[in-house]
């Protein structure tokens, strides 16, 4: 190779010899660039060693991380270097030229694919290398990556996820290519200054090299692990205050007076507002999720909460109901007992005549019967038939005044409520307790676990 150069040099030694040799052109010509040859086809080596692959990887933007469908979008470079042994040149005799650009397509280069990816590249890919006269080559490559990622959403929406991008060789072993990472903390600080923060923030970036077995394989596998936390204030501020508000307004309903259907009409609206944001977070988190998520538990316990408090109330308006059926009851039989008392009173004033017409029964009271009176006068004398009919009388009379003093008694009662209205208040206040301590434990509960 050093003979060639000599003969091309001797070959120009006119005014434009230094021109020619300082041309990428000749350059190509003199590493035989300009076609498909042997640095295209086979794998660069001496004595069948190993080529080793040293990658690095950019990240530039987190796209979009997919909850429903386990999918991560990211936007990275990926940088390649490896060693040419048969390519390199002494810059001294071009001009002092120590890199090139060659197309991609005269170059060999490394089958390394990214093992979680599950679309193609949806950027074109560059059509150059980086070629040094060293023979260090140089492969840069901006990829929008589609990757499969176990999104675990227990701690939604105050939850940190981690996804890997696995490098390596299609079908090379460890014999052959050997991956090695670019381990630098300038990876992570270039993140995060060049970094877009959307809806997730970059908050780490961690590289393992391991030597898996692959179908009969063994192969060495760089892993880029990128951790980043969801910000939560948006879904804080349009989906759990919401729900509180909610919880809130159920409270208050218990000021709500239970005589009317305005308290029960108003509970089943809260609950169906609770059922409405229920479904929207259906449609966020993924159904294949092997925990129960801790925003699901918040909402089936204040769902469940608000359940209670409308079964309540349904309760309680229903013992009201039965205690005022009870007074209307009791109403209607003082009415009738009125009535009847009026038809007595009558009779009273007939036997009152009779007394008048009969001077033997005139000194008759209320407490002893005409018969008892004559058995003081005359045990011998039998009784009439008047003083029957004063003696039905007298019974009639005893019956009023057991009548009345009840009417009086049930009017004196009147005032004061009922028995079950009674048990309708002491389950009001029992619930309500019930219902402030169970939401302050539940809520107590949740903000731990999702702080731990």
């Amino acid at each position: 190779m050093m003979l060639a150069g000599f003969f091309f040099l001797l070959l120009f030694t006119d005014g434009n010899s230094s021109y020619s040799r300082c041309s990428p052109l000749e350059m190509f010509k003199y590493l035989n660039l300009s076609k498909i040859s042997d640095h295209t086809m086979v794998r660069p080596s001496r004595n069948e060693s190993s080529t080793d692959i040293t990658l690095e990887v950019l990240l530039y933007a987190i796209l979009d991380v997919n909850e429903k469908d386990q999918q991560f979008v990211s936007y990275i470079w990926v940088i390649l270097r490896w060693q040419g042994p048969d390519i390199h040149w002494g810059p001294d005799d071009f001009c002092n030229i120590t890199w090139i650009y060659p197309p991609s397509s005269v170059l060999w280069k490394p089958d390394i694919t990214i093992e979680e990816m599950i679309e193609s590249n949806k950027v074109a890919e560059s059509p150059y290398l980086s070629l040094s006269h060293s023979g260090q080559v140089y492969s840069r490559t901006n990829m929008v990556v589609v990757t499969s990622c176990r999104i675990r959403v227990y701690k939604f929406p105050f939850d940190v996820q981690s996804c890997n991008l696995t490098f390596k060789s299609y079908i090379h072993s460890v014999d052959e290519i050997k991956l090695f990472a670019y381990d630098s903390k300038w990876n992570i600080k270039w993140s995060l200054l060049k970094m877009t923060q959307t809806e997730w923030l970059f908050t780490n970036l961690t590289i393992s090299r391991e030597t898996v077995e692959n179908f009969d394989t063994t192969q060495t596998v760089v892993v880029y692990t990128i951790t980043m936390k969801r910000r939560s204030a948006l879904y804080v501020a349009n989906f759990l205050v919401p729900i509180l508000f909610f919880l809130c307004l159920d409270l208050t309903s218990f000021l709500i007076s239970d005589t009317g259907g305005e308290k029960l009409s108003f509970k089943v609206t809260v609950l169906l507002a609770v059922t409405v944001m229920q479904l929207i977070l259906n449609d966020i988190l993924p159904s294949s999720s092997d925990r129960i998520p801790l925003v699901v538990i918040f909402c089936i316990g204040i769902f469940g909460l608000m359940m209670l408090s409308l079964l309540e109330t349904i309760v309680v308006m229903r013992l009201l109901e039965k205690d005022s059926a009870s007074q209307a009851n009791k109403a209607d039989e003082d009415q009738s007992l009125s009535e009847d008392c009026g038809d007595k009173v009558g009779k009273a004033n007939c036997g009152t005549e009779l007394k008048n017409r009969t001077p033997a029964v005139c000194n008759v009271s209320v407490d002893e019967t005409p018969s008892e009176q004559l058995s003081k006068e005359d045990n011998s004398s039998q009784p009439t038939e008047e003083f029957n009919a004063l003696e039905k009388i007298s019974g009639e009379l005893k019956e009023i005044e057991k009548t009345l003093t009840q009417v009086l008694h049930s009017t004196k009662e009147e005032g004061k409520p009922g028995y079950w209205t009674r048990v309708a208040k002491i389950v009001n206040v029992v619930f309500f307790f019930f219902y402030v301590t169970a939401v302050s434990v539940l809520l107590s509960v949740l903000f731990i676990l999702w702080n731990e």
